[in-house]
């Protein structure tokens, strides 16, 4: 698409004083609340339209503009400067007083505050949703798992510190925000490595169910692969969904809790893509319009990491596969991203950009983003003004690694608002 037609991007969004509120944690630059939101632009071969003909509110040349969901982000944190940044330039111009929404803060000194009779959290929430940090669960890390040596605020944990407080428990510390706000529904995300650490998924869901005085419905966590959705990345995480069940219907009690749920009652979305379904989206139908780097005006496009080449087979030393999924964009790469091409004398495959000159190099910050769904609109970097620090490449290429893509996330969204009046009470 264009640049010219940016201003399509998004939808310029003011609260509806009926929209479903949504309190998200560990939020990053905004991935899942983006895609909860809805209202933001992606390719038009993410979107199955002969499955949810009615997700789309406009066709703009190869990509479409998403309808809005109905629900609204009214609170945001993370601990990362940078991905506040993002978020706040960002989601300021969806709607005008989003500024206020983005906290810098961990989520456990938010509890203890919230504890200690501050009013910290808003006085409605319908929706918590939190990606807990993955790094301890993840394959890529050493697994540390419970047995964090991290805190809670990103340092290495005190030898005083209460190992509850780590960064491996985390989500125990989204129970205790889930049990202040009561919403109807939360849902936390984590990596695919979680499931296979010995009986940590078990015990994750256990803890998520005694929120509340063992107040909530918590189904089978299950993994979901983005590419089954429409991203063009094989990335897989675990999704768990948790319900109040003062809020919920009779019959959707008895239907989360059956060993197989059915269609209308299942929170996990639908799959859009893949075997029978709308092809797999790849890399050459997100990355194929965008100029060389030396081409381009946006900034985004113009950044790559500079990190050289390395023959020993370590992450990272790859170029992506242009009639397929691209690879999951990482966080902690130091600067090892994939390459988007290699040279010939380097094994590269692209042979026809070779022949017309093009240079091996690794793929630029834009490109990251749009294999994790973000729209054009979405400025990952830019210099300091008198309203923003500066956003750099480094910078940029961490947050959107650590994100929820966007499309993912709205097809989550999207399922358990269509379903909403099937799980609860009015006026729950």
């Amino acid at each position: 698409m264009n640049k010219s037609q940016n201003e399509k991007d998004t939808v310029k969004q003011a609260p509806a004083k009926d929209a479903i509120t949504v309190l998200s944690l560990f939020s990053g630059c905004g991935g899942m609340d983006l895609g909860f939101e809805g209202g933001f632009t992606c390719f038009a071969k993410s979107v199955n339209e002969g499955i949810h003909p009615d997700w789309i509110s406009e066709h703009i040349g190869d990509q479409v503009l998403l309808k809005a969901t109905g629900f609204k982000t009214v609170f945001a944190d993370d601990i990362r400067p940078d991905a506040k940044t993002a978020w706040d330039t960002y989601f300021q111009t969806r709607n005008s007083s989003s500024l206020s929404v983005y906290h810098l803060d961990s989520v456990v000194d938010l509890v203890k505050r919230a504890k200690a009779g501050e009013s910290v959290f808003p006085s409605h929430v319908d929706i918590v949703t939190g990606g807990f940090p993955c790094q301890d669960f993840s394959v890529a890390g050493k697994r540390l798992g419970f047995n964090s040596l991290r805190s809670h605020n990103g340092g290495k944990l005190a030898v005083d510190e209460p190992s509850i407080e780590s960064r491996g428990r985390l989500y125990m510390w989204m129970r205790e925000v889930v049990t202040l706000t009561k919403p109807n529904i939360f849902v936390a995300e984590n990596v695919k490595g979680l499931t296979n650490l010995g009986d940590v998924k078990e015990i994750i869901e256990h803890d998520f169910s005694e929120a509340g005085g063992n107040g909530y419905l918590v189904v089978p966590a299950k993994v979901l692969y983005a590419p089954d959705y429409g991203v063009p990345q094989s990335r897989e995480r675990v999704i768990f969904f948790g319900f109040k069940k003062a809020a919920l219907k009779k019959r959707a009690i008895d239907a989360l809790s059956a060993p197989v749920i059915a269609k209308e009652y299942d929170p996990y979305p639908q799959k859009t893509h893949g075997d029978g379904l709308k092809p797999y989206v790849t890399t050459s139908d997100v990355l194929g319009d965008l100029p060389e780097p030396d081409q381009a005006t946006d900034l985004a496009q113009k950044a790559f990491s500079k990190a050289k080449y390395l023959s020993n087979g370590s992450q990272g030393q790859s170029e992506i596969k242009l009639d397929r999924v691209g690879p999951t964009i990482r966080s902690e790469h130091h600067g090892n991203i994939e390459f988007r091409r290699l040279s010939a004398e380097h094994g590269g495959k692209h042979t026809e950009e070779l022949q017309k000159g093009f240079t091996e190099r690794r793929l630029t910050v834009r490109e990251c983003a749009r294999i994790q769904t973000f729209p054009d609109d979405y400025q990952f970097v830019f210099p300091a003004t008198d309203t923003h620090p500066a956003l750099s490449a480094s910078d940029a290429y961490k947050i959107i690694g650590n994100a929820v893509p966007c499309v993912l996330a709205y097809n989550i969204a999207m399922n358990l608002r269509e379903k909403w009046d099937n799980y609860f009470k009015k006026h729950s």
